[in-house]
């Protein structure tokens, strides 16, 4: 009898599944990754950002009128 996998030795005697080290895992480590990823680089609000862009403008205001 034939034991051998169907999948095996076909074509160029290559087996041409792509195989995953973490099986059934890797959706969850993607998920974790992306997860994690989004809370290291958090968004700047929109008031706060606008809040710095005015900042920013009255300080190089006050630096222009003491010159």
């Amino acid at each position: 009898m034939n034991y051998k996998k169907p999948w095996k030795n076909r074509g160029l005697g290559r087996d041409d599944r792509v195989i995953d080290p973490l099986g059934t895992n890797s959706e969850i480590g993607r998920k974790l990754k992306q997860y994690y990823d989004e809370l290291l680089t958090p968004e700047i609000p929109e008031r706060f950002s606008k809040l710095l862009q005015e900042l920013e403008q009255l300080e190089k205001r006050e630096t222009v009128n003491e010159e």
